[in-house]
């Protein structure tokens, strides 16, 4: 396209999906900008980060002119599935109040797992549900990894169901290789620089994020992992690729374990990022000590939390938080235990620490 006005309609806020294919458009809008004082006329959308040839494109970085937004799917609180009783500010600020809460079974959790955050999945049918991430992913390997050159796009499948096999966790790139190699008998990716390019698109295009290690305030810093855990940026993909229902993962606990840990960062990643904070983990190296979520807020002030399943797992949970508590030079501003199936916030006398079911957790 020679002429870019064609683009604009004059009618206001103007919406540009996908402006990313024309990326000359971001200068245009830049310019419309200095035209007058008024703000929120444009909206631009896409569903990748820019190549390097194509940022190459773009001569103006919007400062003072566009802001940035980044769109994650729903969080529980944003779907109407928590009954919002418990919030971080309210923990951060020491005003949380016990509540009780309708607690989820298995098969609810898993539904809340498989059918996402997607905008539209709240009014689907269940036996439709994983209809959305089962085209995201088609889209995905048919068109959008070859935005700046072409992949293989049986290799790129088998790395995504890799990945969500080791949704959660911290997975080196010859980890993920080798288990490529144990899972499948073909089109394997032998290389590591590959495997580096792949997982770059699928950061890029935002099916999957990392969530990095947490290395302030720790007594012994040159223990602490610098890995970061890998997550799908909703569960529902890494469901999706491993074929599960809403009815099979009920009745696969490990890997139920593993998915609603994703479901629990997800939501705590978009209340962190709201709150102007980021989400960490910590894993010390030598000892082993682990804690799954850090909150960081912007102030440098954060908290620790545990993600459970159940009940079963709380005092373990409790053993870790208070561990690493120990080991920190500055105490966190709260802690808690993020549950799956439990009926009640509660602050626990003894210790301190909160016991908070994923449907009353809101920002």
């Amino acid at each position: 396209m020679t002429d870019l006005n064609l683009i604009f309609t004059n009618e206001y806020p103007e919406l540009i999906d996908e402006w990313n294919i024309i990326p000359k458009i971001w200068d245009k809008v830049r310019r419309l900008c200095d035209q007058t004082n008024k703000k929120g006329r444009y909206i631009l959308t896409c569903s990748t980060t820019l190549n390097d040839e194509k940022s190459k494109k773009i001569f103006h970085s919007g400062v003072g002119r566009i802001g940035k937004l980044k769109m994650s799917t729903m969080s529980l609180y944003e779907s109407g599935d928590s009954e919002s009783t418990a919030s971080i500010s309210d923990m951060y600020k020491g005003k949380q109040k016990n509540a009780k809460v309708e607690k989820l079974s298995l098969l609810n959790l898993s539904k809340l797992i498989v059918r996402g955050g997607w905008p539209e999945k709240p009014k689907i049918k269940n036996n439709e549900v994983s209809i959305v991430a089962k085209n995201y992913i088609s889209s995905i390997l048919t068109k959008d990894i070859n935005d700046d050159k072409k992949r293989n796009e049986r290799k790129m499948q088998l790395l995504l169901k890799t990945l969500a096999r080791n949704e959660s966790t911290i997975v080196s790139v010859k980890t993920l290789m080798r288990d490529m190699k144990e899972h499948e008998h073909k089109d394997v990716i032998e290389n590591e620089k590959t495997v580096f390019d792949y997982l770059n698109v699928l950061e890029r295009l935002f099916i999957i994020e990392n969530q990095e290690a947490y290395t302030e305030n720790y007594r012994s810093k040159d223990r602490i992992g610098k890995s970061a855990k890998k997550h799908f940026t909703d569960p529902s993909l890494a469901a999706c690729l491993l074929n599960l229902s809403a009815e099979k993962l009920s009745k696969d606990l490990k890997t139920l374990g593993f998915l609603y840990e994703s479901l629990a960062e997800r939501d705590l990643r978009i209340y962190m990022e709201n709150l102007g904070g980021r989400l960490c983990h910590f894993r010390d190296n030598v000892t082993g000590l682990e804690v799954d979520s850090v909150l960081e807020f912007e102030n440098g002030d954060y908290a620790l939390c545990e993600i459970k399943l159940s009940e079963s797992g709380i005092e373990d949970a409790k053993k870790s938080l208070l561990k690493l508590k120990s080991k920190m030079n500055k105490p966190p501003k709260f802690m808690c235990i993020i549950l799956g199936l439990y009926e009640a916030v509660v602050k626990d006398k003894e210790t301190g620490i909160y016991l908070v079911p994923i449907n009353a957790l809101k920002i």
